[in-house]
């Protein structure tokens, strides 16, 4: 027997904790509705450490309204930041104030596949894309890195081009503006960061208002450029220019890492062991065989081979799923839809479902 929890439907508490109740997907597991979940409950959302990762949101952080408010704020902050940054620039022409602006829209870029996920989550499941449309996310996220990418590989020829062909930089005084600017941009979304974390009890967020502290005391690097050339030393700038470079490569490579583990399914091996060690917690459960856990989206979905008593009805064993299914979704947070496939004891696991070597229709000895 199976027992199937759409990717597309929530799950409910009510009281008595009544089984096989199905609500639409903006339920209790929806970002727009989990506020109040993080408060009430201490969960691991991560399934994972809770480290900054270019190219990709924690799903934890936009599990609840408030994590999607700081994820859209910090996205403005950057935005901005890196706005002013450009246009200094342009009337400046200083490559190490180009590069530190490239590599805080990296950062900000990182809102981007979210959004874009968020707008096409509206849209409902068809019969041609029958799990919605949450790989848009990952395909969004690849498109980040290739411009950001492509953004480095601008900036590394300017810095490398202005090291042997010098070019003046004008206005030092708004090049120091500009670098300041950037470092009060990253510290301004870092103490956000922390705060909104610390009140939704985040580690992932918080995690990546340190990685904003830092960002913002690499933007202090220009300032050191913009000195060495008023002191008259005008490769610091191009100089710093090749080192912002090296560290918005680190953000492709974070980045492609991060995207590419997601478009093939890929998930913290500690994952798969969470869900079973969960599962096995649910009474009636003889043993959990198999487990399988793939990204849609930002969001996680699992399925799971558990065994019961071979000696329970059907009603049983689809009670006893919908327990397990109910467990699951109510301790890690960080999933959002469950299938589960309910096997009697005496034939736990996928080797029983073999189907062995037959021949039918004058067709070659074949096996499924």
């Amino acid at each position: 027997m199976s027992e199937r929890k759409d990717p597309h439907e929530g799950h409910s508490h009510p009281s008595g904790h009544a089984h096989g109740e199905h609500r639409a997907h903006e339920g209790e597991h929806s970002p727009e509705k989990t506020a109040n979940t993080h408060s009430d409950h201490e969960h691991d959302h991560g399934g994972g450490s809770h480290g900054h990762v270019h190219g990709t949101i924690d799903p934890s952080i936009t599990a609840s309204d408030r994590g999607l408010w700081a994820v859209k704020w910090s996205f403005v902050g950057l935005f901005f930041t890196t706005l002013i940054q450009i246009v200094i620039f342009y009337f400046s022409g200083s490559i190490a104030l180009l590069a530190d602006a490239i590599h805080n829209l990296g950062d900000a870029a990182t809102a981007i596949p979210l959004g874009i996920a968020f707008i096409l989550a509206k849209r409902k499941p068809s019969k041609r894309f029958t799990y919605g449309y949450g790989r848009v996310e990952d395909l969004a996220g690849l498109a980040v890195v290739l411009t950001i990418l492509a953004s480095a590989a601008f900036a590394g020829y300017e810095s490398i081009n202005r090291f042997f062909h010098h070019k003046p930089v004008g206005y030092l005084w708004a090049v120091a503006i500009g670098s300041i600017v950037g470092f009060i941009g990253n510290e301004s979304v870092a103490v956000f960061r922390i705060k909104v974390g610390k009140e939704m009890g985040s580690a992932a967020l918080i995690a990546d208002g340190y990685h904003a502290r830092t960002d913002g005391i690499v933007s202090l690097a220009v300032l050191v450029s913009a000195a060495g050339v008023y002191l008259g030393y005008p490769l610091a700038d191009p100089i710093i220019g090749i080192l912002m470079t090296i560290l918005i490569l680190r953000i492709v490579w974070e980045s492609a890492a991060a995207v590419f583990t997601r478009i093939l399914d890929g998930v913290d091996p500690e994952v798969p062991d969470k869900i079973r060690e969960q599962a096995k917690q649910t009474r009636g459960v003889e043993d959990v065989s198999e487990v399988r856990v793939r990204w849609l989206g930002h969001r996680m979905h699992a399925e799971l081979n558990l065994a019961v008593n071979q000696r329970l009805s059907v009603e049983d064993g689809h009670n006893i799923a919908n327990q397990v299914r109910h467990d699951l979704l109510h301790n890690l947070q960080f999933l959002s839809g469950v299938t589960i496939h309910v096997d009697p004891t005496n034939a736990s696991g996928e080797k029983h479902h073999e189907i062995a070597e037959h021949t039918h229709d004058g067709e070659p000895a074949h096996s499924h």
